[in-house]
């Protein structure tokens, strides 16, 4: 149960986001249009949740293989060399992930103690700039999932030889 969790994780929050963004939306159009009353937080509160979507989507991406990639040099490779690139490629990835994070990380810190709050809703800051660590922890274990079998698959090609 818990695995299946994990496994589709990134999915259920984009999947639940999506529908909660699209139901606001309709919701301020409706209000504004038929109305002619505006509602003053959800253009803010739809534009917060596509920011976590966009990162909480790249770690998504990482999980499905889907991020746009230069292969050009691995495809010249073959077998024990092409899975040592990919694993360079990697960590290379990897080391930006955490390093996204640990900065992300000290800027949201920053906006808590600063006290600095949202225009309509007048919640912190910190919590709309939280999306990229968040997203970027998210990434950095999927990038570490990748590598992980990249490992079984490299040790199980020693196995044969």
């Amino acid at each position: 149960m818990v695995r299946k969790i994990w496994n589709h994780f990134e999915e259920y929050l984009l999947v639940g986001s999506l529908a909660f963004s699209v139901a606001l939306v309709f919701i301020q159009v409706v209000m504004r249009y038929v109305f002619q009353q505006s509602l003053s937080w959800s253009e803010e509160l739809a534009r917060y949740l596509f920011l976590w979507q966009i990162w909480i989507g790249a770690s998504f991406a990482v999980k499905e293989r889907r991020h746009l990639r230069i292969e050009m040099l691995l495809n010249a490779l073959q077998g024990r060399s092409r899975i040592l690139g990919e694993m360079a490629v990697l960590l290379v990835w990897f080391g930006f992930s955490v390093f996204l994070a640990y900065k992300g990380t000290e800027l949201t810190s920053i906006l808590f103690l600063r006290g600095q709050v949202s225009p309509a809703m007048r919640i912190p800051m910190g919590y709309a700039y939280a999306a990229v660590p968040a997203g970027c922890i998210l990434m950095a274990i999927r990038l570490l999932e990748e590598l992980h079998d990249l490992f079984r698959t490299l040790a199980s090609k020693e196995e044969v030889s």
